[in-house]
């Protein structure tokens, strides 16, 4: 049986979360760390839904959580406990092939240090989830491509990382993010190695790629980043200090 299949027919699948459009519910989600003889809780009991086409900002000082509740979100790491549904998926009944899946299919990752192979041209960058999941070559170059010209990059698909600027090399990730035409658009920090008119730029094609449907969520200390998004959720101490719709859709 095929992944997809497999994941929605078990019983951890819930259809009415689909039908409602969540595509991330969390329920009193904690993390705890064991550091010796202590136990220092990163999330303290997160509750949190977000649906489908929402543009989301996570906001919180160094150590308030934010960067553990991405990973959670992003299938990186696994809670303590509560329960977690990804697209409908109870994620802590996954299994490892499932959890790839997921990792790979729903969520689309863009992180602060781009995370470029430097050999490899933008083409090819932008093609490797599509390799992963054992796309066809035609179909996965044909689809390279698109995500390429999606973030205004097709004239520079075979140039390598070391012959793009830094906003160029961030597209790139963007594009690798898209390929898969993903649940999530999961960014951390995406502009925090670029100067302040390029991260600019990239905060504006954020902002198209939520206009295109792109469900956005992105994680970040910098107020006037977060200020893009149309809603933003204040993480301290492990947990949701407020939630705030700062835009109208």
């Amino acid at each position: 049986m095929p992944v997809d299949e497999a994941i929605s027919s078990s019983p951890a699948f819930r259809q009415d979360l689909i039908d409602t459009g969540i595509v991330i519910h969390t329920e009193d989600l904690w993390k705890t760390y064991e550091m010796g003889a202590e136990k220092v809780h990163a999330l303290r009991g997160v509750n949190l839904e977000i649906r489908k086409g929402e543009y989301v900002a996570v906001m919180g000082p160094s150590g308030s959580g934010k960067s553990t509740l991405m990973n959670l979100i992003g299938c990186l790491d696994s809670p303590s406990s509560g329960r977690y549904y990804l697209a409908g998926r109870l994620v802590s009944e996954l299994d490892d092939d499932e959890l790839a899946y997921i990792r790979n299919k729903e969520i689309g990752f863009v992180f602060q240090t781009f995370n470029l192979l430097p050999r490899a041209t933008s083409l090819h960058n932008v093609e490797l989830p599509l390799i992963y999941n054992g796309t066809p070559a035609e179909e996965r170059i044909a689809r390279a491509k698109q995500a390429l010209a999606q973030v205004d990059l097709a004239d520079r698909m075979m140039h390598k990382p070391n012959e793009l600027s830094g906003g160029q090399r961030q597209r790139v990730a963007i594009a690798r993010a898209l390929v898969n035409s993903p649940s999530i658009l999961l960014a951390d920090e995406p502009t925090g190695n670029l100067d302040s008119q390029t991260g600019e730029e990239i905060m504006n094609l954020f902002a198209r790629l939520h206009e295109q449907g792109n469900t956005i969520i992105l994680v970040t200390h910098e107020p006037e980043i977060a200020l893009h998004a149309h809603r933003v959720i204040r993480v301290r101490d492990g947990k949701v200090e407020w939630d705030e719709v700062t835009k109208k859709t």
